[in-house]
């Protein structure tokens, strides 16, 4: 795969905007104008000399420094097209085994300069980001780490590098008869050790669990030596190294091996769409199955506004009419809202859960069939290539990007409905519109995760652009933060979310991750102004 510079994922891949698509698109906020792109000679050109001390395992090419100076986050995609970056790791490095890592950190220590680990630089956050620094920046790429260490099959417990992309993580399994089952969006590029220190979620967590519950132990190298975490399936002596490791975004150290809880393959697994008639419906639904403990791999389910536009974006023309039809037909109108779910295990096992599945569904007024379920196809064989419709957007000069939190069940109509409206209107003073809209998905009997996404036509230039960004995602954030939700449900805080913390932590729990944070990095070398805002004391 050639993966793109400045993009996401594989330069091959083109996602395609239907027509129809495209035209509900421009209804809402209107004919986009595309901005000029900087090529990736452009880019190497502007790459200054790297301070770093020379070191067998370093690489200071230009185009290896571009290409792990930036993450996915929308200010990374601006930096990435316009070519103004602003600043660039000093070096790369491509470690093969811990002992390098555990070198390289000794390194940094002596020739005083910081470090950032990288994984699958699929950051939304800006986890990868270089800020400006008086010291040299080296980042580490992970992703020679990229294999199946063991597979004890007695515990169910495999060990990987933890460079290794999904892809890898399952190839390898799966010649085995095993599974992992953890699938994020990010799944094509994002890596398992990347997984543990943003604590990620994947698509099929009902079924599988999030990354918590799959991280059963792990080496990280930090600054002060080797830190092992061993593998026991539950222990009451004292806080849990792996909770305390987890999501530290590579403030504490860097993982180098992780070994994860797996499972032996399915037999079976199915995905299916019903559409609901409204909202309330929708959401009754779902907290019904899932507070009844039905055994399903994955549910979400989406608001009206998110059916319609996946209705059709993800459609031809052709199978748009044919499901709107049906769907008006059997008394559902522009309320409807789309539910998608999924069953894995044995025959016998979706079997009876597709039971009770169906019996809930229909009770709340759901449709499904044939044609309903054309969609759950669909959904199925795109799952991780949402993503790619951002490149194919912004050709036209839409700007795209998306938001997510958690919170109990009671607050999610009020915390959607203000995030919905707070971004509507967030370009109102320059007469723009916003087009928005969400999904629920992650559910747990006590609440859910609230994924919003939202179209933008980019303004006359990139400053303008950016501006609009941060009005649209600064304004949202604070909607979050004052409304008793997380700041981040699976994409991390990095820096982007990071001004946002202590709302959910409060200010002895902040006080206590920047103790942690300097035992571990006294000299903050380590991703310095991630996860926790350099300059800010809580002592």
């Amino acid at each position: 795969m050639g993966r793109r510079w400045n993009g996401w994922g594989d330069e091959s891949y083109v996602k395609e905007v239907s027509d129809h698509g495209r035209a509900l698109i421009h209804s809402i906020i209107g004919q986009p104008e595309p901005l000029p792109s900087v090529t990736l000679e452009q880019v190497t050109a502007q790459v200054p000399a790297s301070r770093l001390p020379q070191h067998p395992l370093i690489v200071t090419d230009a185009e290896d420094r571009v290409r792990h100076a930036r993450g996915q986050s929308f200010p990374d995609w601006l930096a990435m097209h316009s070519g103004e970056f602003g600043f660039f790791p000093d070096g790369v490095a491509y470690p093969e085994t811990s002992g390098q890592v555990r070198e390289l950190l000794d390194f940094a220590v002596q020739q005083d300069f910081e470090v950032i680990p990288y994984g699958g630089g699929t950051s939304v956050a800006g986890h990868i980001t270089p800020q400006q620094s008086q010291r040299a920046i080296l980042t580490i790429d992970m992703s020679r780490m990229n294999q199946l260490l063991d597979l004890n099959e007695e515990s169910q417990i495999a060990t990987f590098g933890a460079g290794t992309p999904g892809p890898l993580v399952e190839s390898q399994l799966r010649a085995r008869g095993y599974t992992l089952g953890h699938y994020p969006q990010s799944w094509e590029l994002s890596t398992v050790g990347g997984w543990i220190a943003s604590r990620s979620s994947g698509q099929q967590s009902l079924r599988y669990g999030r990354i918590e519950q799959m991280f059963a132990g792990g080496r990280m190298e930090t600054l002060h030596g080797t830190l092992d975490i061993p593998t026991i399936p539950a222990s009451s002596a004292g806080p849990d190294m792996r909770e305390i490791t987890m999501g530290t975004e590579g403030r504490m150290g860097i993982f180098t091996e992780v070994q994860v809880r797996v499972s032996r393959l399915a037999e079976e697994e199915k995905f299916f769409v019903y559409f609901m008639p409204n909202w309330q419906a929708a959401k009754k639904a779902v907290r019904e199955l899932v507070q009844q403990r039905v055994p399903m791999s994955m549910m979400r389910v989406s608001n009206a506004k998110e059916s319609k536009a996946h209705a059709h974006l993800g459609t031809k023309e052709s199978q748009f009419k044919a499901l709107d039809k049906f769907l008006r037909f059997r008394g559902l109108d522009d309320n409807r809202c789309m539910l998608t779910f999924g069953v894995t295990g044995t025959k016998f096992q979706n079997k009876t859960s597709l039971r009770q599945i169906r019996k809930v569904l229909k009770s709340n007024g759901g449709v499904g069939g044939v044609i309903a379920n054309m969609m759950g196809t669909i959904w199925a064989e795109g799952r991780f290539k949402f993503p790619y419709l951002r490149e194919s957007t912004w050709e036209e000069g839409i700007a795209i990007d998306t938001l997510e939190t958690s919170t109990d069940w009671d607050n999610v109509d009020r915390l959607l409905n203000d995030i919905e409206e707070t971004l509507e209107n967030a370009l109102k003073d320059e007469n723009e519109e916003v087009m928005v809209f969400t999904h629920l998905s992650h559910l747990y009997s006590q609440g859910c995760s609230i994924y919003t996404t939202y179209f933008f036509r980019c303004a006359d230039s990139y400053a303008n652009t950016y501006k609009r960004w941060q009005k649209l995602k600064y304004g949202a954030s604070e909607v979050i933060a004052r409304q008793r939700a997380t700041i981040s449900h699976q994409h991390g805080v990095g820096k982007d979310h990071a001004p946002y913390l202590e709302a959910e932590k409060g200010k002895l729990g902040m006080r206590v991750l920047h103790t942690l944070a300097d035992d571990f990095d006294p000299d903050q070398r380590l991703n310095p102004g991630t996860l926790l805002e350099q300059g800010k004391s809580y002592k």
